[in-house]
């Protein structure tokens, strides 16, 4: 059976309404199915109520361990097992789960080099517990990821999402055929970011190359993208990225930006 890994961040998670509609198509998606999410704006509304900044660098966030303890509760509380309760009123029988849970996602501790990210962890594939995962699916379980990891030394990490559906599409790539969409608040990549019509419908490594060298793809998006094509790279058949509103389509392929 083919496994769909599902990344949602961005503005989506924010909205309430759009959030519920997502993962009502989401429980439709047939096949097994992974559920990875980011924080959006909740864990920094909630940061600066509590005279917590946001910091990033290179559209990703610094984490100070004031800060590594909001996004454990936000992500891995708040956002996750919500989701994970309207996950089960649409008949979907999700498990919310860190980094933590079962030594499923082990990390290290990003090295400071020219920029310290402080609490961040990095994880590869192949210390992805992916034996556990396909037990998860086999039993009928639907695991919903928050992108919290933990370094096998009592510490938690605050981990990129988009990697982390990376890693984990690239990890269960060695147990069943996979597929791995990246779900946000635009409709894929896009020529001009405020025109939502300037979709590039497929996008090679160097077609990337040359538009971050142009400054039309940036920010957020180059990590984003550079996850795309580590999946390609590593086995993962098939990675789009589109409209988090716009799932079936996604997975029908009628819609969003096809990594090749």
């Amino acid at each position: 059976m083919n496994l769909t890994v599902i990344k949602i961040g961005g503005n989506i998670i924010d909205d309430k309404a759009r959030l519920s509609s997502f993962l009502k198509d989401f429980s439709a998606v047939k096949g097994f199915k992974i559920l990875v999410h980011g924080g959006g704006k909740i864990a920094t509304e909630i940061g600066k109520k509590s005279g917590i900044e946001p910091n990033y660098i290179n559209g990703r966030r610094i984490t100070d361990e004031q800060t590594l303890n909001l996004v454990t509760m936000v992500y891995g509380g708040l956002i996750n097992k919500n989701m994970v309760a309207e996950l089960q009123s649409y008949g979907t029988n999700a498990i919310g789960l860190t980094g933590a849970d079962g030594d499923i996602l082990p990390a290290v501790k990003r090295p400071v080099k020219d920029i310290d990210y402080g609490f961040v962890g990095d994880i590869k594939s192949d210390t992805i517990n992916g034996e556990l995962i396909t037990k998860f699916l086999h039993s009928g379980l639907t695991p919903v990821f928050a992108p919290i990891t933990h370094d096998r030394k009592g510490c938690l990490l605050n981990t990129n999402a988009d990697t982390i559906a990376q890693e984990i599409a690239q990890e269960m790539s060695r147990y069943m055929p996979v597929e791995l969409i990246y779900c946000f608040e635009k409709k894929g990549v896009l020529l001009d970011a405020s025109d939502d019509s300037s979709i590039i419908n497929n996008i090679t490594s160097k077609d990337f190359i040359k538009l971050k060298e142009k400054g039309i793809i940036s920010g957020g998006m180059i990590p984003k993208l550079e996850n795309a094509f580590a999946a390609i790279e590593k086995g993962v058949k098939n990675v789009i990225i589109g409209h988090a509103e716009e799932l079936p389509a996604l997975i029908s392929g009628n819609s969003g930006t096809c990594i090749k």
